[in-house]
């Protein structure tokens, strides 16, 4: 860390300052990485639900699927986890089917069922 000197015109005299390192260089926190890891998963399903959507309008998707546009605005902020029965509206909204499987570490994926809700 830098120590620089500053003058106050105000005062008119001199003071230490310390320059922190710049945003862009320092590291981020351990608690600012683990909220990122948290919200990863969540942010994954909100690309994947704006993929989906891609020919409709928030609001066309929430008429779908009986919500508001509001709510989809939410979902699509990858700021939280939708429940079950919403992905599965989602999913029957755009002619599909929502998969569910579960991975299990040392377990081949083809050994893997998944499960359309």
């Amino acid at each position: 860390m830098n120590v620089v000197y500053t003058t106050s015109s105000a005062v008119g005299c001199c003071f230490k300052r310390r320059q922190l390192p710049s945003r862009r260089t320092r590291e981020p926190s351990a608690e600012y990485r683990r909220e990122r890891e948290r919200l990863e998963p969540y942010e994954k399903l909100a690309r994947a639900v704006i993929q989906l959507r891609m020919r409709l309008t928030q609001e066309q998707l929430a008429g779908r699927i009986g919500t508001t546009a509001s709510a989809i605005s939410h979902l699509e902020s990858g700021q939280h986890m939708p429940s079950m029965e919403t992905l599965r509206k989602l999913a029957h909204a755009s002619g599909g089917h929502l998969l569910v499987g579960f991975e299990v570490p040392g377990e081949a994926a083809k050994d893997r069922e998944l499960v359309a809700i």
